[in-house]
C-alpha cells in the first residue's frame, strides 16, 4: 500500500485537468487517467492530498458516499461566506432542503414553459437566421438560457450583463493566480450577496410568484427559511442558471458543425434529437469534474486517502469510460442502450436544475435545426475551451442565409 499514485502507476507522474489543453480536446487525457492512473496526483500535489477520480464505478462510488467524500464548504472555494444550498450541504441536512426545491423544478413543473421556450429560441434565430454567420455563443448559447432563468427567477433582463460578470468572476477570473482568482472571487462574491440583499427584500414585499419567491415562502423543518438561506441558494442559482447549459450548448453545436455527418442525422430527423441531447451531455459533459473532500480513511486503487485530502471526480472521464458505456464510448451513437452519465452528477447531490436544463437543450436543438439543417465553424476560426467548465469564448457558424426561413413554429 502506498500514499502516492505515481508508485502505483508511475506511466502518469501528476495530471492537471484545468490546463486549456485538456479543455480543448478532453478525451485522451480521460483515456489515459482511466487506463494509467485512475487515482492521480493533481499536479503540484505530488505527495499526495488532491486525488483525481476517473474511473465510472469509482467515480459512481464516490458521488454515491457523502460519507467519505464530503460536498463540505472546504471542498470548493467560489467566494461564498456560507456552504451553498443544497450543493455544499450533505445528508441528512441535504435532503430537507430537497425536499422543498425539487418539486419546483420537476418535470411537470417546466414542462408547461416549453411553448415560452420555442418562441424565445426562434426569436433568437430571426435576429441572425438572414445574415448567413452568428457568433453561436454571444447570440444564443448565452441569452437563450439566461433569459430563461431571469424570466424563471424574476429578475431583470437589464441586469444580465452584470450577472455574466459577476459569473465569470467567480468561476473563471483567469489570472492564472491562485491568489488574484481568491481575491476576484471574494471581491465578486460580496457583491453578489449584496444584489441578493436587495432582491429577497423586494420579494418578501412583493407577494411574487417566481421561484425564488417560492422557496422563500416555503418551509424547511416547519419554518420559513432564513435570511442567509436563501442567500445561499440564490448564490448558487446564479452559477447554476447562468453557465452550464450555455456551455453544453457551445460544446454540443461546435462538435455538430465539425461532423457534418451527424450534424445531418439530427436535422433530417428531430425524432433523434433526445437521444442527441444524452449522447452530447455524455461525450462532452460540460463540467469536468466536481470537487469532494475526504471525510474517512479510504483506499482506492492502492491509494490512501485522508481526512482533509481533496478528491477531484472526473465526470467526463466517467461518461467516457468503456467499460460503462462500451468500446465507442468516445464516439457518438445516438443507438447507445444505456446511457446513465454524470453530466449532471449523481447521488443525493444530482443537479438540481436537470429536468429544466434538458428542456432547454431538447427545444434549442430542435428549433435550431428545423430552420439551420446545415452549419459549420467559420474558416480559420479557432474555438477556445475554458477549463473546468468547457465553454466556447466565440463560436463563430456560417451556413446558408435564410436556410428554412419560417418553418419554425
Amino acid at each position: 500500500m502506498t500514499d502516492t499514485a505515481n508508485e502505483v502507476y508511475p506511466e502518469l507522474r501528476s495530471a492537471n485537468p484545468y490546463s486549456a489543453e485538456v479543455a480543448a480536446d478532453p478525451v485522451p487525457f480521460y483515456d489515459r487517467l482511466r487506463d494509467e492512473c485512475p487515482v492521480a496526483n493533481m499536479l503540484g500535489f505530488e505527495e499526495g492530498g488532491s486525488h483525481i477520480i476517473s474511473r465510472y464505478e469509482d467515480v459512481k462510488f464516490a458521488l454515491r458516499h457523502p460519507e467519505i467524500f464530503s460536498s463540505d464548504l472546504v471542498a470548493v472555494d467560489i467566494g461564498q461566506d456560507r456552504p451553498l444550498i443544497p450543493l455544499q450541504i450533505d445528508p441528512p441536512e441535504h435532503a430537507k432542503y430537497r425536499r422543498v426545491m425539487d418539486p419546483q423544478l420537476g418535470p411537470r413543473e417546466v414542462a408547461h414553459l416549453e411553448p415560452e421556450f420555442r418562441a424565445l429560441a426562434n426569436d433568437l434565430i430571426d435576429r441572425f437566421i438572414e445574415r448567413g454567420e452568428v457568433d453561436f455563443h454571444a447570440e444564443f448559447s448565452v441569452p437563450f438560457p439566461c433569459t430563461v432563468f431571469l424570466t424563471m427567477t424574476g429578475m431583470p433582463l437589464d441586469d444580465l450583463e452584470q450577472l455574466l460578470t459577476w459569473k465569470d468572476n467567480i468561476i473563471r477570473p483567469g489570472t492564472m493566480d491562485l491568489e488574484q482568482d481568491a481575491a476576484i472571487r471574494k471581491r465578486t462574491g460580496a457583491e453578489v450577496y449584496g444584489y441578493f440583499e436587495r432582491l429577497i427584500d423586494e420579494r418578501a414585499e412583493s407577494g411574487a410568484d417566481d421561484i425564488l419567491s417560492r422557496f422563500q415562502r416555503s418551509e424547511v423543518d416547519g419554518r420559513t427559511m432564513s435570511r442567509e438561506e436563501m442567500l445561499d441558494i440564490c448564490y448558487l442559482f446564479l452559477l447554476g442558471g447562468l453557465d452550464t447549459v450555455t456551455s453544453t450548448l457551445d460544446c454540443s453545436i461546435a462538435y455538430l458543425a465539425q461532423h457534418p455527418e451527424r450534424l445531418a442525422v439530427v436535422a433530417n430527423d428531430l425524432d433523434h434529437v433526445p437521444a442527441a441531447v444524452e449522447e452530447l451531455l455524455r461525450l462532452h459533459t460540460p463540467v469536468m469534474q466536481v470537487l469532494r473532500v475526504v471525510v474517512q480513511e479510504h483506499e482506492m486503487h492502492g491509494v490512501q486517502m485522508h481526512p482533509g485530502d481533496h478528491a477531484i471526480l472526473m465526470l467526463g472521464a466517467a461518461d467516457t469510460d468503456p467499460d460503462e458505456f462500451g468500446v465507442d464510448a468516445g464516439d457518438f451513437d445516438l443507438g447507445r442502450d444505456a446511457n446513465r452519465h454524470f453530466a449532471f452528477g449523481g447521488g443525493p447531490h444530482r443537479c438540481l436544475g436537470s429536468h429544466l436544463a434538458r428542456l432547454e437543450l431538447k427545444v434549442a436543438l430542435e428549433e435550431l435545426h428545423k430552420r439551420l439543417p446545415h452549419y459549420t465553424v467559420a474558416d480559420g476560426a479557432e474555438l477556445r475551451y475554458s477549463p473546468g467548465i468547457r465553454e466556447i469564448e466565440h463560436l463563430p457558424l456560417v451556413f446558408a442565409p435564410g436556410a428554412r426561413l419560417g418553418a419554425a413554429g
